[in-house]
């Protein structure tokens, strides 16, 4: 510790007692003389003493900020919520230019809105426990306006005599977006597996008949009431097998604009004679001014069709069905198909779309699941209601032709 507090404070007693002995022929060593010399000691020592630890501070906290600077994971210093303090690599996560584009700037201008609650819970809970806290997980954005995941750990400390917070965290965007993908993968795997089980079971049930049949002809018996039963269970497993191939079977499908109004006349057009043989009566109601989407023809008229044989089967007894089609909101065009059948309660509207989960005694779900598929691959949603011994809603949603051609190619 350098002493030249204490040099000069004396060196000034000693220079101001000299003056007095020149001009006030004073003595030069008198009890004042001791006091102040001693007084000028102490206060020197307690000046130097505190210069001393004052540059040990600032040459700690530049080998602080020397070795956050280092670090190849993001850091950064908040005081009040705004940055104090970021190194390089926290720079160069957020798209700044350098650090003083950072220092000053609200952390909340940093993370999306949805995670604002949050940041500001936790940063209370620092402040009060005085200790780190555990990782938790941000969607932030960078200054061009990109976001990306930002996983943080955080702690109280005090920097430069203030209270402060230290963050150090990673970008986990590239981590987060593999784990989407294994579980999308072992999803695809699960619904296979699922399928390929149903499949099995589906075509089974026809084949045992069918081989049971063949036995009983090959032993010379002929049964010809019987040859309509093979026959119907062979169309039966050539059904399953084409409704899964629709599903399997990537298709090069072709947009173009057309008039769902024209779409959904065709396909009841075609739906008369059956509703007619099942006391079913269709009604048909549109808005005025429906505007044009972009759609494959031939894939929304199986949607149509497969909901429509959905609602008579609904309802053995006959009914009415009624369909509306009438602009939803800005962009959007809505479909919907209400029957009055036996409805489905509604802990099972959620697995609906599923395959081989049908609520049908011989059903599949297979042409329920192709319906999801196609409206997905339209931009679209299906959103099913139902009250049991009421009825069904089936409503589709599509975008209109300037929402279509932003999203389909």
């Amino acid at each position: 510790m350098r002493k030249s507090g204490q040099i000069t404070l004396v060196s000034i007693s000693l220079v101001f007692t000299a003056f007095q002995k020149m001009y006030d022929q004073h003595n030069f060593f008198t009890i004042d003389f001791f006091i102040f010399t001693i007084i000028a000691w102490i206060v020197g020592y307690q000046y130097d003493k505190v210069h001393h630890f004052e540059k040990k501070v600032r040459a700690s906290e530049r080998s602080y900020k020397k070795l956050i600077d280092s670090l190849p994971d993001p850091v950064y210093i908040l005081k009040d919520y705004k940055f104090l303090y970021v190194n390089h690599a926290a720079v160069s996560l957020t798209g700044a230019k350098n650090k003083e584009e950072l220092i000053g700037r609200h952390i909340l201008d940093f993370l999306v809105p949805e995670y604002h609650d949050r940041a500001l819970e936790r940063f209370k809970q620092i402040n009060k426990e005085k200790r780190p806290v555990n990782t938790i997980e941000y969607k932030a954005k960078r200054l061009d306006g990109s976001t990306f995941f930002f996983e943080v750990s955080s702690m109280y400390i005090v920097i430069g005599g203030q209270e402060a917070v230290l963050s150090i965290g990673k970008d986990i965007s590239e981590r987060k977006e593999q784990t989407e993908q294994l579980l999308q993968k072992s999803e695809k795997l699960a619904l296979l597996g699922q399928m390929a089980a149903g499949i099995a079971h589906e075509i089974r049930n026809p084949l045992t008949s069918i081989r049971g049949f063949i036995q009983l002809f090959k032993s010379g018996q002929n049964y010809p009431e019987y040859y309509d039963i093979v026959l119907s269970e062979l169309d039966r497993i050539n059904s399953i097998v084409s409704e899964f191939l629709v599903l399997a079977k990537p298709t090069a499908a072709v947009f173009i604009e057309k008039d769902v109004k024209n779409l959904v006349n065709d396909v009841i057009t075609l739906f008369n004679t059956q509703s007619i043989l099942n006391n079913v009566q269709i009604f048909v109601e549109f808005d005025s001014d429906l505007p044009m989407v972009m759609c494959e023809e031939n894939q929304l008229k199986q949607v149509f069709l497969n909901l429509l044989k959905n609602a008579i089967e609904a309802m053995p007894k006959g009914g009415n069905i009624d369909v509306k089609v009438k602009q939803k909101e800005e962009g959007k065009i809505s479909i919907q198909i209400i029957d009055q059948g036996m409805g489905i309660p509604e802990n099972r509207i959620s697995t609906l779309g599923e395959p081989f989960y049908t609520t049908k005694e011989k059903g599949t779900g297979l042409g329920l699941m192709t319906c999801y598929k196609i409206i997905d691959s339209h931009n679209g949603e299906i959103k099913i209601t139902s009250v049991v011994e009421e009825g069904t809603t089936v409503e589709i949603t599509l975008p209109t032709i300037t929402q279509s051609l932003l999203g389909v190619s």
